[in-house]
Parts: C-alpha cells; sequence; structure tokens
C-alpha cells in the first residue's frame, strides 16, 4: 500500500488535472457555440449553391467555365487534409490522417505509386504527421485557424481552381470532419473538383430551367469560381466546428475520468490512514502491557 504522503501528492496532481481539463471543457464550449451557428447558418446556402452551379454547369461543357467540370482521366490527384493545429480533442486528427492512408493505398494506389499524389495541409496536425513522413506537399495553411474568414480561404481555393484549369491536377479532393454536433463528427471525403454535376440525382434538379441574364457565360464565370471557393470554406468551417466539439467531448470525459480517479484515491488514502492508526494502537498497547509486565 502507497504511504500516505504518496497518495496526498497524487490526489493533489489529479485535482489540478481536473482543473484544467474542466476550464478547457468550457473554452471548447464557447468557441463551440459560435463556430456552430457560423457553420449552421452557411450550410443552407452552400447547398443550394451547388445544386444550382451543378444544374447550370450540366450543359456548359462548350463554354470556357466548363474547365471545371471537365471529368478527365485521373492521373494526378491533390488531397486537401482539414485538421487542426492543437490536439487534445480525441480521435478528430487520426480520423481524418488514417482516411489520407486508406485513399492513397486504395482509390489512388497506382497513382501514388507512380509519384502523383500530392497534399495540400490545413491544420498543424497533418503538416506534422506527413511532414515526419517525407510526404509531398503542395501547400501548408496552418494560419488559416487564426482568423478563419471567406476572404483568408478564398487565395486557397484560387490556387487550387487555377492548378486545376492548368491540368496540374486531375481530381482534387477535401478530407475534413462534418459538425452534426458536439458530440458527433461525420469523417467526410468531398469531390472538389471537377465540379459533379447534380442535374441527375432528384427529378425536380433534373427539370430546373433557368433564364439567363444577362447570359449563360457571364453567370457560370462567376457562379462556378464562387460555388467552388464556398464548398472549400464550407468544408473547413465545418471542420472547424468538429475540433471544438471533439475537444469539449474529450475534455469532459477526461473531467469526469478525473472525478472517478479522485473517488479511488480518497478511498486509498483513508484506507492507508486508517491502517497507520490501526498500527499506532496497536504500538501503544503493545507497550502498556510491556510495562505491565
Amino acid at each position: 500500500m502507497p504511504s500516505l504522503k504518496e497518495v496526498r501528492t497524487r490526489i493533489a496532481s489529479v485535482k489540478s488535472t481536473q482543473q484544467i481539463t474542466s476550464a478547457m471543457k468550457m473554452v471548447a464550449a464557447s468557441k463551440l457555440r459560435r463556430a456552430q451557428n457560423a457553420i449552421q447558418g452557411l450550410r443552407p446556402y452552400a447547398s443550394k449553391l451547388r445544386d444550382m452551379m451543378g444544374n447550370v454547369s450540366a450543359g456548359a461543357q462548350d463554354l470556357d467555365s466548363g474547365v471545371y467540370a471537365d471529368d478527365r482521366k485521373v492521373e494526378k490527384v491533390l488531397l486537401i487534409a482539414v485538421a487542426s493545429n492543437r490536439g487534445l480533442c480525441g480521435a478528430f486528427n487520426a480520423n481524418v490522417m488514417k482516411m489520407v492512408y486508406e485513399l492513397i493505398k486504395t482509390r489512388y494506389a497506382v497513382q501514388y505509386s507512380q509519384g502523383n499524389v500530392q497534399l495540400m495541409a490545413i491544420g498543424k496536425k497533418i503538416s506534422d504527421h506527413f511532414g515526419r513522413r517525407k510526404f509531398s506537399f503542395d501547400g501548408i495553411h496552418n494560419d488559416v485557424f487564426d482568423s478563419l474568414s471567406f476572404e483568408n480561404v478564398q487565395p486557397i481555393a484560387e490556387y487550387v481552381m487555377k492548378a486545376f484549369a492548368d491540368k496540374k491536377y486531375d481530381r482534387v479532393e477535401v478530407i475534413y470532419n462534418q459538425f452534426k454536433n458536439a458530440a458527433v463528427q461525420r469523417l467526410t471525403v468531398e469531390q472538389l473538383l471537377p465540379v459533379q454535376s447534380t442535374a441527375s440525382d432528384t427529378a425536380s434538379s433534373a427539370k430546373a430551367d433557368y433564364i439567363y441574364e444577362p447570359d449563360q457565360a457571364e453567370i457560370l464565370n462567376d457562379l462556378i469560381p464562387r460555388s467552388i471557393k464556398i464548398q472549400l470554406y464550407k468544408a473547413i468551417l465545418d471542420s472547424y466546428a468538429s475540433e471544438h466539439g471533439a475537444r469539449m467531448t474529450a475534455m469532459h470525459k477526461a473531467t469526469d475520468n478525473a472525478s472517478e480517479l479522485l473517488k479511488e484515491l480518497r478511498l486509498t488514502y483513508n484506507k492507508a490512514r486508517q491502517a497507520a492508526i490501526t498500527k499506532e494502537i496497536l504500538e501503544i498497547v503493545s507497550g502498556a502491557e510491556a510495562l505491565k509486565g
């Protein structure tokens, strides 16, 4: 049985840890509320814009804007992995890393063996992990979370769009955690380029007909690039909200585990204290009996 001093030291250490995890939980909850409001406000707009863009671009192969819908043979691939700059959020970052490995071992195994798979890292945990393993990067954007806004994401999207238009890549996919609620984040792989037509998804979208003013080409010149930028921004915003939800959940569990550990340590302390008192009583009684003799 450990000594009373050792148990007291452990109790103090666990209490300190519990205070830290509890504070981190409250900070994550505060940030989560803001991030959740942002993604919930953007999601309907992004979804509707994507549907509209898919319908309009379905018949736009003859226009210049159709370059973003050019579904050519997949020889060169860019994977945009979105995670976080910090840890202490459970399996949030590890899930994204596992999905990247799964994609390059299965879906893009041939391209990877030929050195035609590039990685774009958004989040320090991604760049650190794959950097140590000598992966080939086409951009590291860890600072995007310092001030997350559409204006800061837009240059990244513009670079990716130009690289696709110049045929540097034949497919661009985004790997991120989609926010569902504070306790649930859904790992998602989403094709960013080429733009996928949604015209055949539903009967209503198949019948969608638009009157273009001033003309289809001018509308597409603005609509398609804007939609691509919004989709990337939505993915990063989804990941940002998911990160805080995962961290809040992880810190909540850590705080609960600390409470359980404190109960066990207090019980151990009481047992050790009782044993020490019993030993002292026995020594006093033994001494008294020896004096009588």
